[in-house]
């Protein structure tokens, strides 16, 4: 049941489901949880939010 519960968590976030949309997903009041046990399986963070400025730059141009 865990490995089943970790694949579900995991292909959750790699589709870019929130941490707090997937801690309601897994019945859990608290996002700590899921963002202490899954965090390391959100991909590409860095590259994600350095998108999104140069989204930003590249309208204003």
């Amino acid at each position: 049941m865990h490995a089943l519960r970790h694949f579900y968590a995991s292909t959750l976030l790699a589709q870019g489901v929130s941490i707090k949309e997937l801690a309601t997903y897994l019945c859990r009041a608290d996002p700590g949880f899921p963002l202490r046990v899954y965090t390391h399986l959100v991909p590409s963070r860095h590259e994600r939010a350095r998108l999104a400025v140069d989204t930003v730059f590249a309208q204003n141009t």
